[in-house]
């Protein structure tokens, strides 16, 4: 179910917010990417894809989908996972340019202005981000290490950051991409795949500000070695061909 208003001028970009009970970091969630969008003189339109949340944040939704008509919000009948979020996300956006951002505090929503402009200068279709400085116990820096690690030598590729949120890229490459249940986690990799350019930049990190979060070393680490062989698959499957002879046109 969808709600909220819609702009006069063609949305440019459109910033996904996928979320599950994040009631106390939502109204200064919206406020912070407001204030950082408004700085980018652009039409602009933030969709919260909630994936069933069980607090009271999808009443904070609706209501700021009423005071602001650029929020607008999309209600999963349960919670699917955040790969699927994401696409629910980027089929609703109205956008060019999709960006994307934890519901959690701990991503600065000025990142995605820098890289939208970085991405339509035609330096990369894609800008993802990495963190430099992480502001999370070692637990989950540690977890975080070892899954980028085994990740980039399973997959083939060279992703500092597997798990940083902060993203830019076009709403096509998200609509295309293969789709499966984990994605979330390989989507530079996945855009690669489909020829897009990457680029990796660096981006900052806060604490959490309220809440708690929803990945441990169970369901961050071992869900996404399992995913892992769907991108080796199709790392390996990818059609290659040099042209011998003939009319390459």
């Amino acid at each position: 179910m969808g709600v909220g208003g819609r702009s006069a001028e063609p949305v440019v970009f459109s910033v996904v917010v996928p979320l599950r009970d994040e009631e106390p970091n939502l109204a200064s969630l919206h406020t912070e990417i407001a204030a950082a969008l408004e700085a980018a003189g652009i039409p602009w339109e933030v969709v919260y894809v909630d994936d069933g949340s069980v607090d009271d944040g999808p009443r904070i939704l609706r209501d700021l989908a009423i005071r602001d008509p650029r929020a607008r919000v999309v209600t999963l009948a349960r919670g699917y996972g955040q790969s699927t979020a994401l696409v629910a996300g980027a089929e609703a956006a109205r956008g060019e340019w999709i960006g994307t951002l934890d519901a959690d505090g701990q991503n600065d929503p000025r990142d995605l202005v820098t890289f939208l402009a970085e991405a339509r200068s035609g330096v990369a279709e894609v800008v993802t981000g990495y963190r430099a400085e992480r502001a999370d116990r070692w637990v989950r820096r540690a977890s975080s290490r070892v899954a980028n690690t085994v990740r980039n030598r399973l997959s083939g590729d060279r992703i500092l950051d597997v798990g940083c949120s902060v993203r830019v890229f076009p709403r096509r490459a998200m609509l295309e991409a293969v789709r499966f249940e984990g994605m979330h986690r390989f989507l530079p990799t996945l855009f690669r795949i489909a020829g897009y350019r990457v680029v990796e930049r660096p981006v900052g990190h806060r604490p959490r500000r309220a809440g708690q979060s929803k990945y441990g070393i169970h369901n961050r680490l071992w869900r996404g070695l399992a995913d892992l062989f769907v991108v080796r698959r199709l790392v390996r499957g990818r059609v290659r061909y040099e042209i011998a002879d003939g009319d390459g046109g």
